[in-house]
C-alpha cells in the first residue's frame, strides 16, 4: 500500500532542491506526492501603505507552487503531484498536512531565512514537531 510524501515549497533554491529529492523518493518507493505551501499576511502588512487593495496572497502562493514543480520536476511528474495551498503560519501547514504521511521533506531554509542560521524556521519546526518522518535537504 502506498504512502504519501509531503514536501514544502516556497518557491526558493532549497525548497525546489527539496522537490526534486522527495520526487525522487516518491519514484522509489511508489509513494504519491504532495506539494505543499503555506501563506500568511505579515502583521506590518495591515496598515502598510503602497499594497496593492487587490493584492491576492492565495493566488500568489497558487502562481509559486505551479512555478516550482513546473521548474523543478518533469511534467509527467509535476502532473501527478498533489498541490494543497495553506492560509496560515508555513511551518503548522506542513505539521498539519503531515498527518498520516510516512514523510515529511523540507528545505533548510527559504526566503526569509538568515545566512548565519543553521536551519530556516520552518525546518526547524517541523523537525521538532512533525508527526511523521522528516528529512530536511540542505540547500548548497
Amino acid at each position: 500500500m502506498a504512502g504519501r510524501i509531503v514536501v514544502g515549497v516556497d518557491g526558493s533554491e532549497p525548497a525546489l532542491k527539496a522537490l526534486r529529492w522527495a520526487a525522487g523518493q516518491a519514484a522509489l518507493t511508489g509513494d504519491e506526492l504532495q506539494a505543499v505551501i503555506g501563506w500568511e499576511y505579515p502583521a506590518s502588512w495591515a496598515a502598510a501603505p503602497g499594497v496593492p487593495p487587490d493584492f491576492d496572497p492565495e493566488q500568489l502562493a497558487h502562481q509559486i507552487l505551479d512555478e516550482a514543480l513546473a521548474g523543478a520536476l518533469a511534467p509527467e511528474v509535476a502532473a501527478a503531484v498533489t498541490r494543497t495551498v495553506v492560509g496560515g503560519n508555513p511551518a503548522q501547514a506542513l505539521i498539519d498536512q503531515a498527518k498520516g504521511a510516512s514523510l515529511l521533506v523540507v528545505g533548510d531554509r527559504g526566503h526569509a531565512g538568515f545566512k548565519a542560521a543553521v536551519l530556516g524556521s520552518v525546518s526547524t519546526n517541523v523537525a521538532q514537531h512533525a508527526p511523521c518522518p522528516v528529512v530536511v535537504v540542505r540547500g548548497v
